[in-house]
């Protein structure tokens, strides 16, 4: 069964770090672009960063460029989000999704390009 899982979220004060994993199992993540979206209470979700298939392009929200890097191991099946110098607005569930086609360079930050959902990691970033 082709499954994305996210891990590594949690509590951390502001100017803090965490890096989160998005580990797949039912597939080779290595055919993929992989993203990172976000969903805040009462937010529409929102497309943090993309990594393309293979490492070579990523993409960041203009709100997390320069605080967060998005990087892949393809050899573990995982790609990861560093995210620096965090702040109360990165407050949020944060869901990893693999893109809907085998592109060599394609990394969207629109949700509706994207599929097999993980089941998100809450993110909360407060004193």
């Amino acid at each position: 069964q082709l499954q994305l899982v996210e891990s590594g979220g949690g509590l951390v004060q502001p100017g803090g770090s965490l890096r989160l994993s998005c580990a797949a199992s039912g597939f080779t993540l290595d055919y993929y672009a992989i993203g990172w979206f976000r969903q805040a209470p009462g937010k529409e979700r929102e497309g943090v960063s993309c990594i393309s298939r293979s490492g070579g392009s990523t993409n960041y929200a203009d709100s997390v460029k320069g605080r967060f890097t998005i990087s892949r191991d393809n050899a573990k099946n995982t790609v990861y989000l560093q995210m620096n110098s965090l702040k109360p607005e990165d407050t949020a569930v944060y869901y990893c999704a693999k893109l809907r086609s085998i592109h060599p360079t394609l990394c969207p930050l629109t949700a509706a390009h994207f599929d097999s959902w993980g089941q998100g990691t809450q993110v909360t970033v407060s004193s």
